[in-house]
């Protein structure tokens, strides 16, 4: 049987769908080439902006229709059903639509009702329904009951079939309660993995040849493992680890770090060993301390700051991305310009720009002085504007640098270049063997294109 994963939000839903990926595969299931011909599609929600709810309830309407052609025997014309009108030219065949993830769980209660199409909603603490549902649909049996768990569960591993990077969630949930964000209401309470299950996740990709690793968490530096492990503290476990197994692995990355969670005690390991890398994702949301304490971010501008100046004089090659959200309610010209000053002076290798979205249920979408749309639009346009030359600045000054690389991929333009990308998280193309995928090369970093570097191999 065949399955097809839609998968849309944050890594930490990458890293879902990877697991149960592995689950399918150890049932004998196989991945199918496009959504029309699969015996099982699963999409994998984000419900974090109405952007994404969007998207999705317009693939709900793609698969309603898909699911009427794939019930009947009757030839379509629908273009871009043509797949499915063939795949079925010889009888009906079924298809069942799973969904997951965040929205399912925001909507868990209607979702089904709204939308027909959908087989099985499976919220955030029933992936353990998944064994069942598997089986329900390899023997061609009617839906079964869906069951929540009193607490999340983490999956054995996350590990995505051939990756040479791989990620590693620690923890779920947040406790912050960012007045504008959705996920605590979908993720729950923080919780932490055991330190023995990460270290034996570890062993298992290890086997498998991986060589880097992303340690996830929707507020990742937060970790408290066994009741008083610190994340500093699971980094060291892990890095003695590897040490002590030989492991292959020889990159760490995290995400995302909450600024006011970013010990002293973190920089000083990363700054110690060269295996955690130096490319941090720091979300800092806003350049005012008025609307980060609107937001309930829990740090001022000057806080932030510091935190970065501390991370640059520790961790000189240090690159630095973020998240900023424009348009928040009641922000003033004069705070939009405070946003516009901390952006230039940081000087981030990238940025994740956005406006302001209500979300449904939390604090913000109630607050009144909502700003108006064009108006942040406008700001938005100009950020991401200025921010693009920051980009353009900051990385050229990387060129003529000889750095480290695993080369992963090749290249989409020539099978004689690779892809790889450094420490600091830049994509780098340089003509190599395909022999050195999955290898740590050096690499002479010659120019720029586009947010892309192209080198030359030096070893």
């Amino acid at each position: 049987m065949t399955y097809f994963f839609e998968t849309y939000g944050c890594e930490m839903n990458r890293a879902e769908s990877a697991s149960l990926e592995q689950l399918l595969i150890s049932r004998g299931w196989t991945q199918a080439e496009c959504p029309e011909v699969c015996d099982m599609v699963i999409i994998n929600t984000c419900s974090v902006r109405a952007s994404a709810e969007t998207r999705i309830f317009g693939r709900l309407g793609f698969y309603s229709g898909l699911k009427k052609i794939r019930a009947c025997e009757k030839d379509a014309k629908v273009r871009s059903l043509e797949k499915a009108a063939e795949y079925v030219k010889n009888g009906p065949v079924p298809l069942t639509v799973v969904v997951m993830g965040c929205m399912a769980e925001r909507l868990l209660a209607t979702f089904k009702k709204d939308w027909p199409v959908i087989d099985y909603v499976v919220g955030t603490y029933a992936k353990n329904s998944f064994g069942s549902i598997i089986q329900a649909v390899e023997e061609g049996k009617s839906p079964v009951d869906v069951v929540e768990a009193p607490v999340y569960t983490f999956a054995k591993s996350s590990y995505e079939q051939g990756a040479f990077s791989t990620f590693v969630p620690i923890m779920n949930g947040c406790n912050n309660f960012c007045t504008y964000c959705i996920v605590p209401h979908v993720r729950g309470r923080e919780i932490s993995r055991p330190v023995a299950d990460i270290v034996s996740e570890l062993d298992v990709l290890s086997g498998r040849g991986v060589k880097e690793i992303t340690l996830l968490g929707q507020n990742v530096n937060s970790y408290k493992g066994d009741g008083e492990i610190n994340f500093p503290g699971l980094l060291r476990i892990i890095l003695k680890h590897l040490d002590e197994t030989s492991s292959p692995i020889h990159w760490i990355r995290f995400e995302s770090p909450h600024p006011k969670d970013f010990s002293d005690e973190l920089i000083e390991l990363m700054a110690q060993d060269p295996r955690i890398c130096h490319g941090i994702h720091l979300p800092v949301q806003h350049g005012s301390t008025k609307v980060l304490r609107e937001m309930n971010r829990r740090y001022t501008r000057e806080d932030y700051l510091s935190l970065v100046d501390r991370l640059r004089k520790k961790v000189p090659d240090l690159a630095l991305s973020t998240d900023i959200m424009l348009g928040f309610p009641g922000e003033t010209e004069e705070d939009f310009e405070e946003a516009v000053s901390l952006m230039r002076e940081v000087k981030y290798n990238s940025a994740f720009m956005y406006y302001f979205n209500p979300r449904e249920g939390t604090p913000a979408a109630r607050y009144e002085n909502q700003i108006p749309l064009e108006i942040k639009k406008e700001r938005l346009q100009k950020i991401i504007d200025m921010q693009l030359g920051i980009t353009t600045e900051v990385l050229e000054k990387r060129v003529g640098l000889t750095v480290e690389v695993l080369a992963d991929i090749v290249s989409r333009d020539s099978k004689n270049e690779l892809l790889g990308k450094t420490a600091q998280n830049e994509r780098v193309a340089f003509l190599a063997p395909q022999s050195l995928i999955g290898k740590f090369v050096r690499v002479r970093l010659d120019s720029l294109s586009g947010n892309t570097f192209r080198g030359t191999l030096v070893d």
